[in-house]
């Protein structure tokens, strides 16, 4: 017999910054978190920090164009404009959470360059902790206020949906016990698309689970295609590999190969403040080449890394590389999924009911590349909109069609996706790859139905065979050029192009 539990107010599937700012904003709301708060989410594990416009020699307008610059072409410019104009205060009502951002001697933040930005703009935490931090502050605001529950060691096995598809609850696992959970809104806040990958900067429950749910369900999917890989994970054999922080390139640290020669000015003017992407086919070619991949900040930071990049310098320690004087060696890692589940400005996704927030929506805020450090501000930002608006839902529709939990993908099945997705739908792609990673997708889903994380893996790809030019973090040997207009991905797992109203139309 399932469980049954009927809420008034929204379901929340996911704990990191976008779904605990969501709660928050929503003032009432049921968190399903898989693991311990804090603990499994990609927002604490952030190190650069939360970019926006804080100093008065930089400005919104400033920030929207750096965003739009970075994401080729496919940036939907309201929705950046309105991040960029709501950015300060979200950062700032963090810092009134008690989330402790750097501070100089006149209390104003302490703001650092990262890659393609025209300005210092990106508040930190400790050098390399902001993720940590203001997870933390957020975390001890919600679990102080009464209206919002929690529950941990829960996972969605479906949506659930009425006859007429709207979205009417979830069905979860919570402590191994299957849960019928009714509400009128369900935000979905599972964060990307890592775990689907062998090589990944992201916690392993960070698999694209919210992304196939919604797919499943018939919902609009937005530039699947579009994965963003970090060019400077720590290469010491890790599952997730470490993370260098961009901001190690911004205080002047340099990337070398074997030779020891600084390669990034073979590859852009930029040299290693280049777009993302740009640096991590660069470091892939060096790589591939077999000249290999070092960040040397021996001489940028030096005898300050214990101080100023803590995270950093226990990585690299714990693996016998004193980075105070040694090299640490780099690989282009996946990191962030541009793509999503498709939103319009206050988190409402093509199915009524449903919403999404942070990385597993797809607001037309991140475009093709995502600009560093807009990650934790789009969470915070879009998080609280769409708290707002799926609090506002009346309507409990209908009883659910069905209460049957969708498939699960065995763990070997899943390493061996892992490899496959890293293989062929990588830093570099092309059609023989990617038709014979689609192949692989097929032969798994024919053994073990349709998971939630086979639906995710297949909209990447389709996507990124469908998308002939390279764009973004979107490269295709085949199709080396980008196209002179840009033009997004907006698809469902049937093929239909439903159509979404955005609140700015």
């Amino acid at each position: 017999m399932i469980e049954r539990i009927t809420f008034n107010g929204p379901v929340i599937l996911g704990a990191g910054l976008a779904g605990l700012t969501a709660a928050l904003a929503a003032k009432t709301a049921l968190v399903l978190s898989p693991t311990p708060l804090a603990s499994g989410c990609s927002s604490a594990w952030a190190q650069g920090g939360m970019a926006a416009a804080l100093s008065g020699d930089d400005s919104p307008a400033l920030h929207a164009a750096d965003t739009i610059a970075a994401g080729a072409g496919l940036c939907d410019p309201q929705a950046v404009d309105l991040l960029t104009r709501e950015g300060p205060q979200a950062v700032r009502d963090l810092a009134a959470l008690g989330a402790p951002f750097d501070r100089k001697a006149d209390d104003s933040f302490v703001l650092s360059l990262e890659a393609a930005h025209s300005a210092a703009r990106v508040a930190r935490v400790g050098g390399d902790g902001a993720g940590a931090a203001i997870m933390a502050a957020v975390v001890a605001a919600v679990r102080a206020t009464p209206t919002i529950e929690v529950r941990e060691n829960a996972r969605a096995r479906r949506l659930l949906q009425d006859a007429t598809g709207r979205i009417v609850g979830v069905l979860a696992q919570i402590n191994g016990a299957l849960v019928e959970i009714r509400s009128p809104s369900v935000i979905l806040a599972t964060g990307g698309v890592g775990g689907l990958y062998a090589v990944t900067t992201t916690p392993a429950q960070v698999r694209g689970e919210g992304l196939g749910l919604a797919a499943l369900a018939g919902a609009m999917i937005a530039d699947p295609e579009f994965v963003q890989f970090h060019p400077t994970a720590i290469d010491i054999g890790r599952d997730p590999a470490p993370l260098a922080t961009e901001a190690l390139r911004g205080e002047g640290a340099i990337l070398r190969n074997t030779d020891g020669r600084a390669f990034m000015v073979d590859y852009h003017p930029a040299k290693e403040l280049a777009p993302r992407d740009v640096v991590a086919r660069a470091l892939h070619a060096e790589r591939a080449a077999g000249r290999g991949a070092f960040l040397d900040a021996t001489q940028a930071v030096g005898a300050h890394f214990p101080h100023e990049f803590p995270a950093v310098f226990e990585a690299c320690m714990s693996a016998g590389i004193d980075p105070r004087r040694e090299m640490i060696p780099v690989t282009p890692a996946v990191h962030y999924h541009m793509g999503g589940v498709a939103t319009d400005q206050d988190g409402r996704a093509s199915l009524p009911g449903l919403y999404a927030a942070g990385e597993c929506a797809a607001t037309g805020v991140q475009g093709a590349n995502r600009l560093a450090s807009n990650s934790l501000l789009e969470a915070a930002v879009f998080g609280a909109r769409a708290g707002r608006a799926a609090a506002a839902e009346a309507a409990n529709g209908g009883p659910p069609v069905s209460l049957e939990p969708l498939p699960d993908l065995p763990d070997a099945a899943l390493q061996g996706l892992r490899q496959a997705m890293s293989r062929d739908a990588g830093v570099i792609r092309d059609a023989d790859g990617l038709a014979r990673l689609l192949g692989v997708i097929e032969t798994l889903e024919a053994g073990h139905g349709q998971a939630p994380i086979l639906a995710a893996a297949r909209l990447i790809v389709t996507a990124a065979l469908a998308r002939e030019e390279s764009r973004g973090g979107h490269c295709r040997t085949d199709f080396p050029a980008t196209d002179p207009v840009g033009v997004r991905t907006f698809v469902t797992l049937d093929g239909r192009e439903p159509g979404l109203r955005y609140a700015a139309e």
